[in-house]
Order: C-alpha cells, then sequence, then structure tokens
C-alpha cells in the first residue's frame, strides 16, 4: 500500500481534509481529488498560466507546487469566484466581451486578473499587461482580455464604487 500525504486546508473558504499520494501536486489534488476541474492542466512547467490559484491570496502556478506543501492555507480556484450563484464581475466581464475563445486559458487569467485587482484597485493598461504576462492564450491575441479587466474595474470588481450621474425621476438603476 502507497504512503498516503493528509492535510486540511481551506478551498473557496471550505474547510478540506485530503488524503492523496505525497507526490501530488496542487493542480493533482484540486482536479483528481476534490473534483475542482475548472483549474486547467496545461504544460506542467509553469509557463502556461491555465493552472493558476489563489494561495493565501496570491496568484500560484498549481503545477509547481506540492500539495503537501499547502498544509493549513487557504487556496481559492476558479469555482471561488462565484458568490451566492452570482458571476464575479470578472468572469461577467470576459464573457460580455468575449474575452473567453475555447474557454481554456481563462480560469487562469481570471484568478491572476482578481490578484491584481484585489492589490490594486486601479491598475493601468501596463500593470494588467505586465500581471498576465504569464498566461498563454491562443485564440483572443489578448486585446479582448485587456479590455474586460478594464471593463471589470469600471463595474467595481476590486470593491470601488462606480461614479455614476444623477438618475433622473423614473429612470431605473442598471
Amino acid at each position: 500500500m502507497t504512503e498516503q500525504a493528509h492535510i486540511t486546508l481551506k478551498v473557496n473558504n471550505e474547510p478540506v481534509e485530503v488524503s492523496f499520494a505525497p507526490y501530488k501536486t496542487l493542480l493533482e489534488v484540486l482536479r483528481e481529488d476534490l473534483n475542482l476541474c475548472g483549474t486547467k492542466h496545461g504544460c506542467e512547467l509553469g509557463e502556461c498560466g491555465a493552472c493558476a490559484v489563489l494561495l493565501d491570496d496570491l496568484p500560484v502556478l498549481s503545477c509547481l507546487v506540492l500539495a503537501v506543501e499547502c498544509d493549513g492555507r487557504r487556496v481559492t480556484t476558479i469555482e471561488g469566484l462565484v458568490t451566492d450563484g452570482r458571476l464575479h464581475p470578472l468572469q461577467e466581464a470576459f464573457a460580455d466581451l468575449g474575452a473567453a475563445q475555447c474557454g481554456y486559458c481563462t480560469p487562469g487569467f481570471l484568478i491572476t486578473a482578481k490578484a491584481l485587482l484585489d492589490e490594486h484597485s486601479h491598475p493601468t493598461r501596463d500593470q494588467i499587461r505586465e500581471a498576465l504576462a504569464g498566461n498563454l492564450c491562443r485564440c483572443t491575441g489578448y486585446q479582448q482580455i485587456f479590455e474586460a479587466v478594464e471593463a471589470a474595474i469600471q463595474s467595481g470588481a476590486a470593491g470601488v464604487e462606480v461614479e455614476r450621474g444623477p438618475r433622473s425621476a423614473g429612470q431605473e438603476e442598471a
């Protein structure tokens, strides 16, 4: 019988206990043992960003992190961006602006963009480009991705209230 590692961690704000082969990466444990398949299996070399998750609120490439190193830590996956059944503003902007073509790289971009917005509420286009530089997309050419992040900022994704002009009588709030 193969030795099993056993850890306790918080995944998407839920306490989780999991046992697995000690050689498994965080990516493998998330997908194979916890059935959280939104985090994608890409290059296994840390070069594509498809496997990005937040580990204690910092973006990491889960294919490069051994799961045994995550005992007692917090992990946020793409599934954890949904709150009360509602998409995160970044997810809405990606969908609305066609920033996801095939969608394979999208979870990594969204997680990385969320980490950026958590740190900088109004990043410049250059800061967005730099933050997302480790994520590869073979479909969109990146323009729509950058625009979606900017649109999410305007919608208040970074916890910043969007300034709205006065409404006229009878006008509904969007």
